[in-house]
């Protein structure tokens, strides 16, 4: 696929986009065949670079992890020009070495939802994405030295197990998690990593731990005070990552994530309506 310009797209918290010079900050309201988003798009420009941000569950935290609409989400972000999308989430720490604090750039996931829309395909066409490697390594490279270059602790890799929520684990699940070898626990990463694959985006995920779940004897069981305590903490350091982030993504973008859908469609191009053609348009290049 052709270069083009890269356009890097944030989902997280509401305070994210007030970023130290961001400037032509716009909101945008967006239509997508999907439904509406979680919210308006902040839209934004930073040491040249088009930045477009979303608050996943809309501005003032309305809409529980399951009511969120991830395919609007991403598909507004498609239709906005994002060619790189980076997931901000709060997570539940599942091992002894990552504090609350630390920043973990996720690489692998396990998805335990269990009532979210988690395609774009259906109702006529098929389509089937690889998600063996489900985040974009050079974006996540990047990611990472744009958070090691903080002050706090780092960690590179980790798998996320997502559950549906609202509610957190209890005891007996959230030590199988961790007899499972896995690093973190949250209730939004999917399907929202699936959608990002299949809408063509580069796609990382800065998971910030912010407590032990409720695995280890001694600590504090998690509560939501302890997580907004810990989030706060931590939103500055986290504006950081995204401010030196972006003087170490290229200026084109070209990745092989770019027209994956299209490659993973398997109905045949005459049994496609045309309503469905354009319902998929912002993911699937037909033309190709």
């Amino acid at each position: 696929m052709a270069s083009t310009e890269r356009v890097i797209g944030v989902i997280g918290g509401s305070g994210l986009y007030e970023l130290p010079g961001l400037t032509e900050v716009t909101r945008q309201r967006v239509d997508t065949p999907f439904g509406a988003p979680s919210d308006e798009y902040v839209v934004g420009r930073l040491e040249g670079a088009r930045m477009v941000f979303l608050p996943r569950h809309g501005r003032g935290h309305r809409l529980l992890p399951s009511e969120v609409n991830y395919r609007a989400n991403i598909c507004g972000l498609k239709q906005l020009g994002v060619t790189h999308l980076v997931s901000v989430s709060a997570v539940g720490s599942l091992r002894e070495d990552i504090h609350p604090g630390t920043l973990v750039v996720v690489d692998q996931f396990i998805d335990f939802t269990r009532r979210r829309e988690s395609t774009f395909f259906g109702g006529g066409v098929v389509g089937h994405v690889p998600m063996a490697e489900p985040v974009c390594r050079d974006l996540s490279g990047h990611l990472y030295d744009a958070a090691a270059h903080t002050a706090g602790k780092t960690r590179r890799g980790g798998t996320y197990i997502c559950i549906e929520g609202p509610q957190f684990s209890t005891r007996a699940e959230s030590l199988i998690w961790r007899g499972w070898g896995l690093e973190v626990i949250g209730m939004t990463a999917m399907p929202e990593a699936k959608l990002a694959r299949e809408a063509g985006l580069c796609f990382a995920l800065l998971a910030l731990a912010t407590d032990y779940d409720c695995w280890q004897e001694g600590e504090e069981d998690v509560s939501v005070e302890q997580v907004v305590k810990v989030m706060k903490a931590n939103v500055e350091r986290a504006k950081q990552v995204l401010v030196n982030l972006v003087g170490r993504l290229p200026a084109e973008a070209s990745c092989a994530s770019a027209d994956v859908a299209r490659r993973a469609v398997m109905t045949d191009a005459s049994a496609v309506t045309p309503e469905m053609r354009a319902r998929l348009k912002h993911i699937v290049d037909w033309e190709s």
